[in-house]
């Protein structure tokens, strides 16, 4: 079935091309349509075929399986991998963490989750279960829990379908039930379950037995999926989380990991703009209780380096567009004033948290000058104007790109100057910086 956020989009009309060059650049890819994404549901079309046992049902086919009821705005809130990784990870920092969310902002303006990324682990004990690193973190995992819950912030952690984490500490394949009980009994209320060293293993089947165990602990553990999505490195499966996510997480990893660049891959990492390509075309399946997540946030993260502040500006808000997970990844005990003023910007997370759900997409692209639209609950438009440029550039766009007449007044306010423009009829346009962003909320 089609969701709410769909139907908004099938309200919007069809996007009115206004060249910002003289020889506009064609499309870079080709977006699926709600109607193509509905028709595939019903008719169970996937990368992946049903198997060739009839007894056997795909986890997403199971007409018994349902959705676990939670997420269902984007997940906020911090993780510890693209500032600390797995060396400088310790209970301290994760204690001061918690200290700087609950005194800052961060977690009265939504930032709920405090996520310990790959290696906190010790080795399993004598009965097979999760330990934690002794020397790293002497208090344990039930303190540590204990010690975020009284901070009024909720208790991420991280585990890997293979044998193996990523950084080859022990993984949850074989231990699913187990592991989860031991999550449960420490108070996690968010898994992130990433894909190293799991061999020739079928995902859906993987993320779906973690999924059953995690609901048979009774506890509500919002459920992270990480196989990276379209930049799977294995051959074995190919299939790709949007499709069968929907009733066994709550948000799926879309491509390879973030760094903190405008744009290429090094590696397997992407910059930012690379992000956004490949994330922007799955709108279609993004919704309360069910995300497309491009990766964590590099606002912040080694000021001085990688990301202008105008480039964070921009991520972020590209992210609140895509209705997009926040989770930061910087050290917060040295955040600065422009971080804070990023991160806390609470016009921005309110388009990012609205409850319609609906991701936000492309209605024109010239090039390097584009337009975005996200529908809102209360009738409004976010909208976008994007200069992929490195030099200023004009953007104009019509109402009636975003569903509107364009005879129609609507009320603008602009989200990073936080002021209100009036109403306003036809259009808006304005000069843009180079890698910037203008950002608005429209409401007839």
């Amino acid at each position: 079935m089609v969701s709410a956020a769909l139907a908004a989009f099938a309200l919007m009309a069809a996007p009115t091309v206004q060249a910002q060059t003289a020889a506009p650049a064609p499309k870079r890819y080709a977006a699926p349509t709600a109607e193509a994404v509905a028709a595939a549901r019903a008719k169970r079309v996937y990368d992946t075929v049903q198997p060739p046992n009839p007894t056997i049902v795909r986890p997403s086919l199971d007409n018994k399986r349902t959705a676990n009821g939670l997420a269902l705005t984007p997940p906020m809130g911090w993780n510890s991998w693209n500032k600390f990784g797995c060396k400088a990870l310790t209970e301290q920092v994760v204690r001061d963490t918690a200290n700087e969310m609950a005194a800052n902002g961060m977690r009265d303006a939504g930032y709920a989750y405090l996520i310990l990324d790959d290696c906190w682990a010790g080795p399993r004990d004598a009965q097979g279960a999760l330990t934690a690193d002794p020397k790293k973190f002497p208090s344990g995992m039930k303190a540590l829990g204990d010690y975020i819950h009284a901070k009024g912030l909720k208790f991420g952690i991280y585990s890997d379908a293979g044998k193996l984490t990523c950084a080859k500490q022990p993984g949850s394949q074989g231990h699913e039930y187990q592991d989860a009980m031991s999550f449960a009994s420490w108070g996690v209320d968010y898994l992130k379950y990433d894909w190293c060293h799991t061999g020739s293993r079928n995902t859906e089947e993987a993320y779906a037995l973690m999924a059953d165990a995690l609901r048979a602990t009774g506890r509500d553990i919002v459920f992270s999926i990480c196989n990276w999505g379209v930049d799977r490195p294995t051959e074995f499966d190919r299939s790709l989380p949007w499709e069968w996510g929907m009733k066994i997480g709550n948000l799926w990893r879309t491509t390879s990991d973030i760094r903190n660049d405008w744009q290429g891959r090094v590696r397997f990492g992407l910059g930012v703009l690379d992000i956004v390509d490949k994330n922007e075309p799955l709108y279609p399946y993004a919704g309360p209780g069910h995300w497309n997540d491009p990766d964590m946030l590099e606002v912040g993260v080694n000021k001085n380096e990688g990301l202008t502040s105008e480039e964070q500006r921009s991520h972020f808000s590209l992210w609140a567009m895509m209705a997009a997970p926040l989770i930061v990844g910087a050290d917060l005990t040295i955040m600065d004033d422009a971080t804070r003023t990023i991160l806390l910007n609470k016009d921005v997370i309110a388009v990012d948290q609205d409850r319609l759900g609906a991701q936000g997409r492309r209605v024109r692209d010239d090039g390097d000058l584009e337009v975005w639209s996200k529908p809102l609950a209360d009738g409004g438009r976010a909208v976008l104007l994007f200069n992929r440029s490195g030099a200023p550039a004009r953007i104009a766009t019509k109402w009636s790109e975003h569903g509107y007449p364009d005879a129609l007044r609507v009320a603008v306010r602009d989200l990073w100057a936080h002021r209100d423009l009036g109403r306003i009829k036809g259009g808006f346009s304005a000069e843009v910086p180079p890698h910037g962003v203008v950002m608005l909320r429209v409401k007839p």
